[in-house]
């Protein structure tokens, strides 16, 4: 009985740091959770991602973030009741006419992650052309139900925190442009787009 107890003992001090190790490296190959903090000319947006259904799309955004691509962006076409749109890198050029935003993009598309979620007040997705595999940088917040683009626009996060910053950006002054009233008089500012720790957030 004593000669079975040593390799019995052993068999579970290595057991156990087995398992200690698989633990330590699953902590590893999980990045903590991270949020985007889309400060704007009236305040934070804060986003929570899911990629868990559109993880390209999520590793897409934070890129560009990180990149500086939306900083100095505009809110260029806002829609009372639907959505605001944002994100066109040709909004922060002043030699470029503003009948060229909305036409803009980072200089590469991603493909379509049409998923389950519902686009609701809050809800992010990516804004395209008629190619459902066009989206690229420009995206939208949504500002009421907004069901018939599920399926057919990629939504990949949703504000957890900013309503009331949501609700004044959604009642930004706008004009008529191409048919519809959309066009900011004042366009609010994307002063810049940070990815951090979900845990930073109070």
């Amino acid at each position: 009985m004593k000669k079975l107890l040593i390799p019995l003992v052993m068999i579970l001090t290595l057991g156990a740091i087995t398992l200690r190790a698989a633990d330590d490296k699953k902590d590893d190959a999980k990045p903590a959770d991270e949020v985007a903090v889309i400060h704007t000319s009236e305040g934070d947006l804060v986003i929570g991602f899911w990629p868990d259904v559109a993880p390209n799309t999520v590793a897409n955004f934070k890129k560009l973030a990180k990149d500086g691509v939306y900083d100095g962006t505009l809110f260029h076409r806002i829609v009372k009741g639907f959505m605001i749109q944002g994100g066109d890198p040709n909004t922060k050029k002043p030699e470029s006419p503003d009948n060229a935003w909305g036409t803009g993009g980072s200089g590469t598309n991603i493909k379509a992650e049409f998923n389950e979620k519902h686009h609701e007040r809050g809800v992010i997705s990516m804004a395209r052309s008629q190619d459902p595999d066009s989206a690229s940088s420009q995206f939208f917040v949504c500002l009421g139900d907004a069901g018939f683009l599920d399926h057919k626009y990629t939504a990949f996060g949703k504000l957890i925190k900013g309503d009331d910053v949501l609700e004044k950006l959604g009642n930004t002054q706008v004009v008529e442009s191409h048919g519809e009233m959309s066009k900011p008089v004042k366009p609010p500012v994307i002063i810049s787009v940070k990815i951090v720790p979900a845990d930073s957030i109070k």
